[in-house]
């Protein structure tokens, strides 16, 4: 039976599913007009479902609540040429890449891709049944993919929760421990800085500091001790 402790972070779980899933899905899909058109009409950036106490987490949501009211009509071509702009100096870059999305980046000297990171970040995912869509052609390290699987683990503990399995739950909440201990906590700050410091749009700083705050908070409530932060 599991204890009235661990029965309940159901809440605190199923929150950080839902968001490290959706900024994972932000992250790492193209951009969608008919989905971001979506977002702002269900509000869905009117709070956060995890992290809400972090002020990383509360400026990202005055950022992205924002840009949802200035677009709330829907987006209009110049907002969204606005994003894809931002998007492409951003990620894929004139020149220099101002925020990369592997993680595989900043731990390379060279700053390379499919490095040590990638293969180990495969094989977290293959612990667990997954594999990535675009493996071999794609970095595996994403910061998407890494968000969202990190939301796939949440869910896998929402299940051990629902079938009252305490050796089951533990183990998935260890899993993430090290996963974001090794990974995605050692980077993902530092991506978000990144993107903080040179984004243009309310939108793409409204997710950095979503992000920083998530990270933040899955910290906090996982008892995990912030790894030494890397740096491009």
């Amino acid at each position: 039976m599991l204890t009235n402790t661990l029965k309940e972070l159901k809440p605190t779980i199923l929150g950080e599913s839902l968001l490290f899933g959706l900024l994972g899905r932000i992250l790492y899909a193209d951009l969608d007009k008919d989905w971001l058109d979506t977002l702002i009409r269900d509000d869905v950036f009117s709070e956060s479902p995890f992290g809400a106490e972090q002020t990383e987490t509360r400026h990202g949501i005055e950022l992205l609540q924002r840009w949802t009211n200035e677009n709330c009509g829907g987006l209009e071509t110049p907002q969204f040429k606005a994003l894809q702009d931002d998007h492409l100096h951003l990620f894929i870059g004139l020149g220099k890449v101002l925020a990369p999305m592997w993680a595989s980046v900043f731990f390379s000297e060279k700053k390379l891709l499919f490095q040590e990171q990638t293969l180990q970040v495969r094989e977290w995912y293959a612990r667990f049944g997954l594999q990535a869509e675009k493996i071999n052609r794609e970095p595996d390290d994403h910061i998407g993919l890494e968000m969202l699987f990190v939301a796939h683990l949440a869910s896998l503990a929402l299940q051990a929760i629902e079938q009252d399995d305490e050796n089951k739950l533990n183990e998935i909440l260890q899993a993430q421990r090290d996963f974001l201990s090794e990974h995605l906590l050692r980077w993902g700050p530092a991506w978000a800085k990144l993107v903080k410091q040179h984004a243009t749009t309310d939108f793409y700083r409204g997710i950095a500091h979503l992000v920083h705050g998530s990270l933040q908070a899955i910290a906090e409530t996982l008892q995990i001790e912030m790894p030494k932060e890397v740096r491009l």
